[in-house]
């Protein structure tokens, strides 16, 4: 497995924007497709966004698509997740996650490793 570190969540106001990082050691980074996932309180951790092992694809959630943007460096082992337009909903842990899969999965169960999270509050 790979071990996963996030950073960059806080506290912001509606409107604003956050980046969160995630590096990753212990594994080639570029065999692992990568993902972002976000839990709220109460409820499901749901998929945001991934991104294939070169960067060549991605996918978003629709909740999230055109304000959120996934990307990586392979030569720097970290995927990042830019947030832009940050709405109170989006308030949750948001979670890195790596699959071996060669294919963007939408499914937490895909994902091999993940971080520990990383708190995202965004107040009205």
């Amino acid at each position: 497995q790979v071990q996963l570190v996030e950073s960059g969540g806080g506290l912001v106001q509606a409107g604003g924007s956050l980046r969160l990082s995630c590096a990753a050691s212990g594994r080639p980074f570029s065999r692992y497709a990568m993902g972002w996932f976000r839990q709220a309180p109460g409820k499901e951790r749901e998929f945001v966004t991934g991104t294939s092992r070169n960067g060549g694809s991605t996918y978003y959630a629709d909740s999230v698509e055109g304000r959120f943007t996934i990307s990586r460096d392979n030569a720097k082992s970290t995927v990042y997740l830019q947030m832009n337009s940050l709405k109170p909903e989006d308030t949750a842990v948001y979670y890195c996650a790596a699959s071996a899969s060669p294919y963007i999965s939408r499914s937490r169960y895909d994902y091999d490793s993940w971080g520990q999270g990383t708190q995202v509050t965004v107040s009205s």
